[in-house]
């Protein structure tokens, strides 16, 4: 059996993170949320104390990305996470104001799974964690070589 999935969520207006937690709680999702409102913060839990992010492997997370942070921005974020061999098999979710075309290429050229732009319609939303609930409950994640 596998661990169950973190929610890494790195998102600075306390306001969207409520909002978020409060309807992944809602969709029946009660996996564990570790909660960042900036980047420096988000880098220094995933990549640890010796930057490598090697204490991650093996760990079943899932990461809720926002773009714009007061510190370096979510595509930062993003691009680090998928470079690291222990952690480019993470799924990330960017949550996030920004609905440039371009931007949204960018993440998913980066390697991001989701974009869904704010405001989110919450219902949408719901129905998206608990079907990725219902996703980490049946599949394991592969470990990161």
């Amino acid at each position: 059996m596998s661990d169950p999935v973190t929610i890494i969520m790195i998102e600075d207006d306390e306001g969207h993170a409520r909002l978020i937690e409060r309807n992944i709680r809602r969709s029946g999702v009660n996996n564990e949320i570790v909660p960042f409102t900036n980047g420096t913060a988000a880098i220094d839990y995933l990549f640890g104390k010796d930057g490598t992010a090697a204490e991650r492997k093996g760990h079943a997370l899932l990461i809720l990305l926002d773009l714009n942070l007061p510190d370096m921005t979510g595509i930062d974020i993003l691009r680090r996470v998928k470079e690291n061999k222990y952690l480019k098999s993470t799924p990330v979710v960017v949550l996030t104001t920004t609905d440039d075309s371009q931007e949204i290429k960018r993440c998913y050229e980066l390697g991001c799974n989701v974009y869904i732009t704010k405001p989110v319609n919450y219902e949408s939303f719901a129905n998206a964690i608990r079907q990725l609930g219902l996703f980490f409950s049946v599949i394991q994640v592969p470990p990161a070589v």
